[in-house]
């Protein structure tokens, strides 16, 4: 017994030892790697050279990853907080409740590349709508709503019932409780679902390749206008083998904001809590 515990203790203890010794392993590498070419001019310049991406900067790119974040993080908070709502304070239904977890679970469960071609089709094809940021980032939104709502609501959940039910029984309309007391409480928690979700969308390549994301543009000037992404650049210089260099130092700026969001996001969220 004692050995299968002493076993289990080293078997925990050795698997955070890998999982922290590869996130900043990644991030060293990256930094190791791609630290020679970020410089003011790459962060603030546009693609250029021949091949196109060689020379210059990735300021569009980064722009366009931005945007189509925190366009499809609008989207899918607002409707992955309404959906952890409902399944937490609304839905009586025990049935109805398993068919929305069930259909959330089998929807985080699809391929990236398979939500593009479904955004492809129906917004592209099916609707008509131009190849554009708003396409890419409702596509985005489709992908990335069961990531937010699944962990919102258990956010909610873990909230004080006893408050809840006080507050009730004194009368105060259910909605009112859970605007004013249920979701400030769990706030923290609300916006480290989103600043997750986001940074899951602006990861995304797939998605955005089909519907959205050109090799070249400008910034993006309204919501219909085509857009770069820093996946997709990072996609095109590998892929096409373009520049290793630029596609290290364009990974390192994607995983540096990916980072910045997600402290920012934590840190509203505990700046509320205090």
């Amino acid at each position: 017994m004692k050995l299968k515990d002493l076993f289990f203790k080293l078997w925990v203890i050795f698997s955070g030892i890998i999982i922290i010794s590869s996130t900043f392993g990644l991030f060293l590498y990256l930094l190791y790697k791609g630290i020679g070419v970020v410089t003011p001019e790459f962060i603030l310049g546009s693609p250029k050279g021949i091949p196109l991406g060689t020379e210059g900067g990735i300021f569009p790119a980064i722009i366009g990853s931005l945007m189509s974040g925190l366009i499809s993080g609008l989207f899918g908070g607002t409707l992955g907080l309404c959906t952890a709502v409902y399944l937490t304070f609304y839905c009586e239904n025990e049935k109805i409740r398993k068919y929305i977890m069930l259909a959330l679970q089998c929807l985080a469960g699809i391929p990236s590349v398979v939500i593009g071609l479904f955004g492809y089709t129906l917004l592209i094809v099916g609707l008509g709508v131009s190849k554009s940021l708003l396409s890419a980032s409702i596509t985005l939104t489709i992908m990335i709503i069961p990531f937010i709502a699944i962990r919102m609501k258990k956010a909610l959940e873990e909230t004080s019932k006893d408050q809840f039910i006080c507050s009730l029984s004194l009368g105060i309309p259910k909605g009112y409780t859970i605007v004013k007391l249920v979701i400030p409480s769990a706030f923290k928690y609300i916006m480290t679902s989103l600043g997750l979700g986001i940074v899951f969308a602006m990861g995304a390549t797939a998605p955005i390749m089909f519907t959205g994301a050109v090799i070249m543009s400008g910034v993006p000037g309204k919501l219909t206008d085509p857009f770069m992404a820093l996946p997709y650049h990072l996609y095109i210089l590998v892929n096409e083998g373009l520049s290793l260099e630029m596609a290290y130092g364009t990974a390192f700026m994607l995983i540096v904001i990916v980072l910045l969001i997600n402290m920012i996001c934590h840190f509203i969220g505990s700046y509320e809590d205090m």
